[in-house]
């Protein structure tokens, strides 16, 4: 059985292997534009998978949850390159939503 990450340990573990492999971050502006690459090929994913697009040769390889793992390294790579306690601003981010929408969706008619 495989061990749980926390975010704290993998964004510790993401800075252990660029220090370790990576010789530096790459900076946040070339970080940012990495993110929307990975992100956009998660959405092709998507759109092919439970979309109505096709299968190119090239995608039928490829592994959502690869992509989706591709686009949380970039996202740690720019938590800890700009000081982010991903778990911190996630623990806040979710009182957030919390807050502001504890009665909005089930009040949802369309939901």
């Amino acid at each position: 059985m495989e061990q749980e990450v926390t975010l704290r340990e993998a964004q510790q573990r993401v800075d252990d292997w660029i220090k370790t492999y990576g010789v530096r971050y790459f900076n946040e502006l070339t970080n940012m534009a990495i993110l929307t690459e990975e992100v956009g090929e998660v959405a092709r994913l998507i759109a092919r998978i439970y979309g109505e697009q096709s299968f190119k040769e090239s995608d039928k390889q490829k592994d959502l949850g690869d992509e989706m793992a591709d686009v949380l390294w970039v996202l740690i790579c720019l938590a800890n390159q700009t000081g982010i306690d991903l778990t911190a601003a996630f623990e806040k981010n979710l009182q957030k939503k919390t807050n502001r929408d504890k009665e909005r969706h089930i009040n949802n008619q369309k939901l």
